[in-house]
């Protein structure tokens, strides 16, 4: 049980110009001493465009160096501004497009996995939606399975916070190179079930401060244990104020959780 550090946590200084890839990865090799972290593309990608430009290969080689120098795992990559569905078929072809760029880039960096989401905001969900859905994310995983990694949809936003139609998806795509970026408790009407419903096809999970904080955080990461889950646990707080502050808070505490569980999973074992 491992924490990684999510890089959307930093979206502020980035955006403010005071934080960069670079400067990410040597923020949470030797400032938090870690060895895995989550990539986001909004550090390396245009952002000014609608559909995110990816770097240049140069670029995303000089992003692996500096991975390796710091002897850093790339435990997940979120890709925003590549996901599957939008009702127009010609952007739909643009996303697509995208995503497979993301896909290649992820095998360049070495990810462990990918978040490609299956779609955008509200709108009412149609079986054509769901059907190309289910055929993108088959094509999706067998590339990664092909590129060594896992590749699915976080519950992020639009029809994805329902978590009875991300159980109908992972069944439907059924493939080994699927996998659910798992945001604890970011749910539609929220209950504590949800994760565990969507649990046999987690592939990486990721904590908020309003879960890191709340009475049942220790239940929570033992239930997901419990359920077959092994892998890395992400911080993805995008604080206020004061991030680096904050992400020492966060980080120390989701230390301190998986240190528990990992304690009462012994003790059970030894009882």
């Amino acid at each position: 049980m491992k924490a990684s550090l999510g890089g959307f946590s930093f979206f502020q200084l980035l955006s403010e110009g005071e934080m960069d890839i670079f400067g990410y990865l040597e923020t949470a090799r030797y400032r938090y001493r870690l060895d895995a972290v989550d990539l986001w593309n909004g550090f390396f990608a245009d952002r000014q465009v609608p559909i995110w430009k990816l770097a240049e290969d140069d670029h995303l080689r000089k992003i692996r160096k500096a991975l390796d120098e710091r002897r850093l795992t790339v435990a997940s990559i979120a890709v925003d501004r590549a996901h599957l569905w939008d009702p127009d078929p010609d952007l739909r072809e643009r996303l697509h497009q995208n995503a497979l760029a993301h896909l290649r880039a992820a095998r360049l960096l070495g990810a462990k996995s990918v978040r490609i989401d299956a779609n955008r905001g509200p709108g009412e969900v149609t079986e054509e939606q769901f059907e190309y859905t289910v055929r993108r994310y088959k094509e999706y995983a067998q590339l990664a399975a092909d590129y060594g990694f896992t590749v699915g949809p976080e519950n992020h936003t639009g029809i994805s916070l329902d978590p009875l139609w991300m159980k109908r998806v992972a069944e439907a795509v059924n493939h080994p190179g699927y996998g659910i970026l798992l945001h604890i408790g970011r749910w539609n009407d929220a209950k504590d079930e949800d994760d565990l419903l969507v649990a046999p096809w987690v592939n990486h999970v990721h904590l908020d401060a309003r879960t890191l904080a709340s009475a049942g955080a220790e239940e929570k990461i033992k239930a997901l244990s419990d359920s077959g889950y092994e892998g890395y646990w992400a911080v993805e707080y995008n604080a206020p104020a004061d991030p680096y502050t904050e992400i020492e808070w966060a980080l120390a505490l989701t230390n301190r959780l998986l240190a528990a569980v990992r304690r009462t999973k012994q003790q059970s074992l030894e009882a």
